[in-house]
């Protein structure tokens, strides 16, 4: 497809959902019941096939789709995790069966997800993990716990990994689960309080939690290839240029209590402040130009040397453009670019490390103020006059999460290292001993 004929293509999409929207938004309903009507209509989840509540659009046009929606005024489909790992996963790997119950109550908000991927002994290494599942006629008993689980405090379900063969190589033994979070006394989940004063985070301690036999996604003991396919979306999603891990203003799942309250009220053109840790969080777009409009405000923009980090800044967010455009090229001639999402993830945690430098610079003594706490934020905006310092330290204090969580930088250059240039991996007996063979961390 050329150029002009994509860009003819993603305009008609735009037409498409304004009149749509011009159908269907009323500001009057619930939240709930516009998720509902937004979901089943495939709009919710356009990059989803359309038998898993989707259109099967490019990723290109499903951002231009996210777009018109927030442009005409209208509350943007449910956020989180959900959407951005377990409908695709589920789509790709699940029965229908599966997807006509979990990905109908993803796209239409009723279900937040929260993913329970990593250990404390295995975080890298993912393949690591000692959450044990044990079949108990047509239900499993889980035990174990996992960290580092975003939204855990407001999931109803989770993205679950866990062990169900020690005696087979590592990454032959695990299963990939749907396991409702609501198991109190059996599922328990711990905030971790960030540098930022927030906690994005959560650890989760699962003892003999119940999960039926009917969840287990992608079949028994192939949970690693299900858990790549996450993965492989969370970097897509997460990197620069992914369009895909923006939040809605409301939240999904029955925890949050927001599919009761009126959607209209979601709806508004004043911008602001976010709860969660900034950063990535914070649109990597949306920061540039945050930085941009400080660097003017305080006369920063003068300097040279602000000047030339503001561009570099602004390439490597252009260069993560270039690679959606890229990914979007292959995908039309049914050609994955091997790698790209590894380097779209990289190239976001290089983003964010140079706002926080930038970000920081253009403070200068004034970046070493931070608020903690909500009632904090509002005392510094008064003592400073500068509403915009709590965002921008919010940012660079997020800024070492980034490159740790969804693969560590040092994770994304190995895959590209063996899997994209062929070079040998480390010796290890991973793939040949029975786990329970293997050395454990202590």
């Amino acid at each position: 497809m050329t150029d002009t004929a994509a860009a003819q293509k993603t305009a008609d999409v735009v037409d498409e959902v304004r009149a749509w929207l011009e159908e269907n938004w009323d500001p009057d309903l619930t939240v709930g019941e516009w998720w509902e009507r937004l979901g089943l209509s495939g709009w919710a989840a356009p990059n989803l096939p359309e038998h898993a509540y989707g259109k099967g659009l490019n990723r290109n046009d499903s951002v231009a789709v996210q777009k018109a929606i927030a442009d005409f005024g209208a509350l943007g489909a449910p956020g989180g995790l959900g959407l951005l790992l377990a409908a695709p996963t589920i789509a790709t790997h699940g029965t229908q069966e599966q997807i006509d119950t979990m990905v109908r109550d993803i796209v239409t908000g009723k279900r937040a997800w929260c993913q329970l991927f990593s250990e404390p002994g295995a975080g890298s290494d993912l393949a690591g993990l000692q959450c044990r599942a044990i079949k108990d006629g047509d239900e499993w008993i889980v035990t174990g716990q996992k960290v580092w689980t975003s939204g855990g405090h407001v999931a109803d379900m989770g993205m679950l990994i866990a062990r169900t063969d020690p005696d087979v190589p590592k990454h032959q033994g695990i299963t990939y689960f749907g396991i409702d979070m609501h198991q109190p006394g059996k599922i328990e989940v711990r905030p971790l309080v960030e540098m930022t004063g927030h906690a994005m985070f959560n650890e989760v301690f699962l003892e003999e939690a119940v999960v039926p036999d009917a969840n287990i996604i992608g079949g028994l003991n192939n949970g690693w290839a299900v858990a790549n396919t996450t993965l492989m979306n969370e970097r897509a999603g997460l990197g620069a240029g992914g369009g895909g891990a923006a939040a809605s203003a409301a939240t999904p799942g029955t925890i949050a209590g927001d599919l009761d309250k009126r959607a209209g009220d979601f709806v508004s053109d004043r911008p602001r402040r976010r709860s969660g840790g900034g950063g990535a969080a914070a649109g990597l777009g949306g920061a540039y130009k945050l930085i941009l409009e400080l660097a003017k405000q305080n006369g920063k923009i003068e300097d040279k040397t602000i000047r030339q980090d503001l561009m570099r800044l602004h390439t490597l967010n252009e260069l993560g453009r270039f690679h959606n455009w890229r990914a979007k090229a292959g995908k039309a001639i049914g050609h994955d670019v091997p790698g790209l999402p590894n380097i779209s993830k990289l190239q976001m945690s290089e983003i964010v490390r140079q706002q926080r430098d930038l970000g920081l610079r253009i403070l200068g003594p004034y970046g070493t103020l931070h608020a903690y706490k909500p009632e904090q934020a509002t005392e510094l905006d008064r003592a400073t006059g500068n509403p915009m310092l709590g965002l921008v330290t919010g940012m660079a204090l997020f800024a070492q999460g980034p490159p740790i969580y969804g693969g560590t930088d040092q994770i994304q250059k190995n895959i590209i290292g063996e899997r994209v240039l062929g070079l040998p991996k480390e010796p290890s007996n991973d793939k040949t001993l029975p786990f329970k063979e293997l050395p454990k961390n202590a």
